[in-house]
């Protein structure tokens, strides 16, 4: 094996950018806190505390003297939660950005094995993670989500309809509200336009739901809206 260079060093920086980059543009077109930047920033900088572990204290090592490189690396797969952590976004019930985190924890692996030389693994992981965040997202709001999940555009009078009473209405374990976003009505100052996304319903139970939702005083329409964009 060839003595690892100051440009080889070099070089895997710039894969690990280029791997994160590719991680990151995803998450960024999607418009999530943790894009571009920070998934090559992520990626860069475990890719950058590797090649420290690996090679930064070699000047140290003498008799008696052991280096684990393992040490380093280890802190970034523990460290990297506190990033992932601010991904994620929960309001009430309503939980996002796990993926988003998970995506974050990956590409510090992906960095972890470009610092360590592991080049084939590093883009083979690149290309895994992409085909899962991206290629699957289709198929899996083809054949699991859509069946499950409905959404509904609801105009109400001002302040008539927030979570909890959403939750009132659907009554316990009936559906699980996946988002709940509302906001002022444009051009109508006295009504609310709330769109909401239910899942774990059959037709019958959104029927239903639907109904008693329109029976709600306040509430002056609700329309169905694609839920798979």
């Amino acid at each position: 094996m060839h003595p690892v260079t100051q440009w080889d060093l070099i070089g895997r920086l710039a894969l690990s950018a280029l791997l994160g980059s590719v991680i990151g543009y995803e998450r960024e077109r999607l418009a999530w806190a943790a894009g571009l930047r920070t998934h090559m920033l992520v990626c860069v900088g475990s890719t950058l505390i590797m090649i420290v572990s690996a090679y930064g204290f070699a000047d140290v090592l003498a008799v008696g003297v052991v280096l684990d490189p393992s040490r380093m690396a280890a802190q970034v797969v523990s460290g990297i939660g506190f990033l992932g952590a601010g991904a994620i976004m929960a309001r009430g019930e309503v939980v996002r950005g796990l993926t988003t985190a998970a995506s974050v924890w990956s590409v510090a692996g992906i960095g972890l094995a470009v610092g360590g030389g592991l080049y084939i693994p590093a883009v083979a992981a690149t290309v895994i993670i992409l085909i899962i965040l991206a290629g699957l997202k289709p198929l899996e709001r083809r054949f699991i989500g859509n069946r499950q999940r409905h959404a509904l555009m609801i105009f109400t009078d001002r302040d008539t309809l927030s979570l909890p009473k959403l939750h009132e209405t659907l009554g316990a374990g009936s559906a699980r509200v996946q988002t709940f976003i509302m906001r002022h009505k444009e051009g109508s100052p006295d009504m609310d336009e709330i769109h909401i996304t239910l899942s774990r319903l059959t037709e019958v139970q959104f029927a239903a739901i639907t109904k008693r939702l329109a029976e709600l005083p306040g509430v002056r329409e609700i329309k169905e809206v694609d839920s798979s964009g």
